[in-house]
């Protein structure tokens, strides 16, 4: 026979609110370094700076 206790937690709904709770904050975390990259490809333009300019395109294509 099963026993429940009251006020016990619930591993499946504790489980869900701990991956819904990472992929929220690995969407911001993402949303922040392409905003970041956008900024410093700016920049490069700016500096003139050809190789830096490419580099970082292709790292903002990789996680877009």
């Amino acid at each position: 026979m099963k026993k429940y206790l009251l006020n016990s937690p619930h591993q499946p709904e504790e489980n869900l609110d701990s991956q819904i709770a990472e992929k929220i904050l690995n969407n911001a975390l993402q949303a922040y370094r392409r905003e970041k990259l956008k900024m410093e490809i700016d920049q490069t333009l700016s500096d003139r700076n050809k190789e830096e300019f490419l580099r970082l395109t292709e790292e903002l294509k990789s996680i877009s």
